[in-house]
Formats: structure tokens, C-alpha cells, sequence
């Protein structure tokens, strides 16, 4: 398998007033084609920074970040944005649906961003609902969906560009056991069925046992690796 995600010596460092924190320090991380990572750490380890560089949503202060074979560190800002459209899927904890939409608007709005017309939008947003078995949730508003089927509607959104790789940032942190259990035999249907990359972040082991491996940050250092 060829590595989608290549990290190599990557710092970032915040500053706090004249406090300097050292968030990542060093990582390195390949990630090949197809994989399910699930990245486990104390709060604080820096998961969610790593999360953020990998989709360039941030810079890191040194190092490199190549994902599909661009060094989107070098981005500019446009191209950076360009970039995320066509190749991430974020998926978040709390959702962040819009309430004055329904679930096919929600799911229809990363779509709005590319050339395609009314109909072609219309028939990605209906195969998109369809993968998370919302089809029959279409014309429901948020306030009108269980955290579950919210949790799904931002999966479908995710996916819905037919993303290289999907990010997941505690997907299950909002949810009961159920739902998250439920939400998690979708994300291994993503990644076995539907060949999709993922890496997800995690406090859980029962989630991170999902996935296909574990890894390990702890105070900004890639700490050890497990198979789940």
C-alpha cells in the first residue's frame, strides 16, 4: 500500500504570553491507503493539533505534511482551502449542523463549493444519506433527529465530496454507547466497504479498539503503537 499521510518532524508551537508550549514535538507518522488509525492520548497530547495539520486546517511551526501527495505546509491559504475541499472529510463531536436546514441541505452545503450542478448535487447528497441510512431523514431538521442520526447527517456531509481521507475528532464524545457503537459499525463500513482512510481521535478504548490500529501521543511525543 502506498502512504497517503507522510508526517516528518513535525513541531508546532503555541505561544502563551512569554510561556512557549511545545504541542508536537518531532512526529513522525505514514499512513497508508485504506488504513483506520485511531489516535488515543491524555488530553492536552496534542491529538487534535495533529488532527488539525494533517486536514490544514493549521501550520505546523517546522516539519512537513504531505497527504495525497501534496506538501500542503507549502499551501497558500487559498490553495490550502481548494485542497481541503477536494480531498478532507471532517467529521466533529458536536455535529455543527445548521438548524435552519434540513438534513439534505446540511449534507448538500460542502457540494455548494464545487462546479456541480442542482441535479448532480441532488443525487450526491441522496447516495451520501443513503450510505449512513438516513434516505428516509431527508426533509428532517436537526431538532428533529436524535444525537445518533445528527452524528449521521454529519458523517453523510463528510462524505459527501468523496473525500481522500476522513478526519474524525471524538465522533462518539456527544453520544449514549448505542448510538456511538452505531456510529462506529458505519465508520468500519466506510473503511472496509468503501475503501476510505480515516483517523480518529479518541478518548475511549472501546471506540479506538474499532479501528485497525492504535497509536499513542503523550505531551506532544508519538509514544507506541497497537493493533486492535
Amino acid at each position: 500500500m502506498n502512504d497517503l499521510v507522510q508526517v516528518t518532524d513535525l513541531h508546532k508551537v503555541f505561544r502563551r504570553g512569554s510561556e512557549r508550549i511545545d504541542v508536537l514535538q518531532g512526529t513522525n507518522l505514514a499512513i497508508p491507503q485504506g488504513d483506520f488509525v485511531g489516535l488515543m492520548g491524555p488530553s492536552g497530547s496534542g491529538k487534535t493539533t495533529l488532527l488539525n495539520l494533517i486536514g490544514g486546517l493549521d501550520r505546523p511551526t517546522s516539519g512537513s505534511v504531505v497527504v495525497a501527495g501534496e506538501q500542503i505546509d507549502k499551501l497558500s491559504s487559498g490553495q490550502m482551502a481548494r485542497w481541503r475541499a477536494r480531498h478532507i472529510g471532517f467529521v466533529f463531536q458536536l455535529y455543527n449542523l445548521l438548524p435552519v436546514l434540513t438534513a439534505a441541505g446540511n449534507v448538500e452545503l460542502p457540494l455548494l463549493l464545487t462546479g456541480l450542478g442542482r441535479a448532480e448535487r441532488k443525487h450526491h447528497v441522496a447516495t451520501a444519506l443513503a450510505i449512513v441510512g438516513l434516505s428516509d431523514r431527508a426533509k428532517h431538521y436537526p431538532r428533529q433527529l436524535s444525537g445518533g442520526q445528527e452524528q449521521r447527517v454529519g458523517i453523510a456531509r463528510a462524505i459527501v465530496t468523496d473525500p481522500t481521507l476522513l478526519l474524525c475528532d471524538e465522533p462518539t464524545g456527544d453520544l449514549d454507547r448505542k448510538a456511538g457503537d452505531e456510529i462506529m459499525d458505519l465508520l468500519v463500513t466506510l473503511n472496509r466497504q468503501h475503501g476510505k482512510t480515516i483517523i480518529m481521535v479518541t478518548h475511549d478504548p472501546q471506540v479506538a479498539a474499532r479501528a485497525s490500529r492504535v497509536l499513542y501521543l503523550d505531551k506532544g511525543v508519538l509514544q507506541r503503537e497497537g493493533s486492535a
